[in-house]
């Protein structure tokens, strides 16, 4: 594989997993205040963070860059 192809996973990897922890943080941070909000589907209140749409973006943007570059680095084997 090539130098690049390494690096880019590397930069990806770690973009990847800085934006994961600082939305989760985000996230976590904030709270929900009845008096402004509707109320929250019980679905969602399971599953704060599957429901979350940034995060599942993250997950599989993450996941599909990864799969190209893979496939990219061992389609010349």
């Amino acid at each position: 594989m090539s130098t690049y192809i390494w690096i880019l996973l590397i930069v990806v990897t770690v973009m990847a997993l800085y934006l994961l922890f600082y939305t989760y943080s985000v996230a976590r941070a904030q709270k929900v205040k009845a008096k402004y909000d509707s109320t929250i589907d019980d679905a969602v209140k399971e599953h704060p963070y599957l429901k979350n749409p940034i995060f599942v973006s993250l997950i599989v943007g993450t996941l599909l860059v990864a799969g190209f570059i893979f496939y990219y680095a061992f389609q010349w084997l």
